[in-house]
């Protein structure tokens, strides 16, 4: 038996953020409200608008494509590929195969600072049901099986509005100074990307050091709004893999064997006391099993199941205490099904990411900027942190790089208000069959970026950037036990 279940809605809290404010399902068509001093002049906003508005048509094919031939975690060559060509037909430096499939574009623009700006590539296995002209029916191996693959978080956008970004700041070098580093990350899905980029060597190949970093990310907030608020955004996660063992036998015979899957089975409805029952009330935290593997047959009892779990938090304290319980929870199970010690669980941990936390000084920056660009209602300064997660910033973790990371909507203004009017937060979700990306996202989250990043290159010196926490380095990833 494999049963393969969604991964959970990882960014689902996220969109919330949106409900709060009716003016936010506007379009951004109307004319700027007055706001702060933009660090952008409005000169160089408008010709960034004309350089990405002509750019459109091309960046739209560019999108399709990407979404008709979405490739999971560490394998995105294809869309790899496309990143490097068009970062070599633009002049930058260019180097591919970080962390297996992760590529970097250097642009140098004389002195200032250096921004780092990340996209990331992979797709995750789930059916496309949006019925767009350009929907993915993509299938790939996965764990032995071949699942369909889509591009159900945005993605695909990412990295086109990482493409306009490189070939704007190039139209525009005579507006700025400084050094540009685009680079498309694998892996993000997985919570390993980043680190994968890292551990081979991202760090000891001769790219300029960051003074700032900049990512962003697709949400199903109305299309022209953009969520771009201090301090902790999202929590710190952990995916983990518990195997249980058991005795493989007949199916009309399981009093000859000991079935792992019933194991699983316990495991997956005893974790979730874990949160209600052992974590305190006030602290935020989730474990969801987003996957039982085990065995190929209906007559067969496996030797073997495997659970796919997934650990959102906030406090490292919480963090350890969830671990410790999986692991008494799973070998208590164990041991009442009659398994001996030496064939306890194991736990495997796959990937571990800290809380994102947005430096204050780069929001206050980037934000006067945005507001001149969308219109000060269109931009969301504050809301409350989420459980989704993300790895972006343990590319620098220990670095002390500040970083900004922005929220951009994807969905129709006119979807999202009739959601509101139902009594809903949002019209669809991310890792969901049909989540989908507004055409129209394509060039607004282009020229999102793009300000945000003419921003944060003419920033003062770093001395200048707020007082920030040191930045966290991973936990210690508890031994496999």
């Amino acid at each position: 038996m494999k049963i393969l279940v969604c991964r959970g809605l990882a960014r689902l809290a996220v969109f919330a953020c949106f409900a709060v404010s009716t003016l936010l399902a506007q379009p951004a068509t109307q004319p700027p409200s007055p706001a702060a001093a933009s660090t952008v002049p409005a000169p160089l906003i408008a010709r960034v608008q004309s350089v990405i508005d002509a750019d459109t048509p091309r960046l739209l094919e560019i999108f399709k494509d990407l979404h008709r031939n979405p490739e999971l975690a560490f394998t995105e060559t294809r869309t790899a590929e496309i990143v490097t060509r068009e970062l070599q037909a633009l002049g930058y430096e260019v180097t591919t195969g970080i962390g297996k499939t992760g590529v970097v574009g250097v642009l140098r623009n004389g002195p200032g600072p250096t921004l780092w700006v990340r996209a990331d590539m992979d797709a995750i296995p789930i059916k496309e049901t949006t019925g767009l002209p350009w929907a993915s029916t993509r299938t790939q191996l996965l764990n032995g099986s071949q699942v369909p693959v889509m591009h159900a978080c945005g993605h695909d956008a990412h990295i086109v509005w990482l493409l306009a970004l490189a070939k704007t700041m190039k139209s525009l070098k005579a507006d700025w100074s400084g050094t540009l580093v685009v680079y498309a990350q694998p892996a993000e899905e997985m919570i390993q990307g980043a680190q994968a980029m890292v551990d081979d060597g991202l760090w000891k190949r001769g790219f300029p050091k960051p003074d700032f970093a900049l990512a962003s990310h697709a949400i199903p907030g109305p299309v022209g709004s953009v969520a771009s608020a201090p301090g902790t955004r999202m929590a710190g996660s952990d995916q983990i893999d518990v195997t249980f063992y058991g005795v493989g036998g007949h199916g009309s015979a399981p009093e000859l064997a000991i079935d792992p899957v019933i194991m699983a089975a316990q495991a997956t409805l005893a974790y979730q006391t874990i949160v209600s029952r052992t974590v305190d009330p006030q602290a935020a935290a989730v474990l969801t099993v987003g996957a039982i593997e085990s065995g190929n047959a209906n007559n067969v009892i496996p030797d073997r199941a495997t659970l796919l779990l997934s650990l959102r938090w906030f406090d490292p304290a919480v963090r350890d205490r969830m671990i410790a319980r999986i692991d008494e929870i799973s070998s208590g199970i164990s041991s009442g099904a009659g398994m001996p010690p030496e064939k306890k669980p194991t736990r495997v941990m796959k990937g571990t990411v800290g809380p994102l936390v947005n430096d204050s000084a780069l929001v206050a920056r980037v934000n006067p900027s945005l507001k001149a660009l969308l219109g000060e209602e269109h931009v969301l300064p504050q809301f409350p942190a989420v459980m989704g997660s993300e790895d972006f910033q343990e590319a620098f973790a220990g670095k002390d790089v500040p970083y900004i990371f922005l929220l951009n909507g994807v969905a129709p203004p006119e979807m999202f208000a009739s959601a509101r009017a139902a009594g809903r937060a949002f019209p669809f979700a991310n890792h969901n069959p049909n989540f989908f990306v507004d055409l129209a996202a394509i060039p607004l989250g282009a020229k999102i970026n793009t300000v945000a990043a003419l921003a944060l290159l003419q920033l003062p010196p770093q001395a200048e950037v707020s007082a920030r926490p040191p930045h966290r380095t991973s936990p210690g990833s508890p031994k496999e036990n």
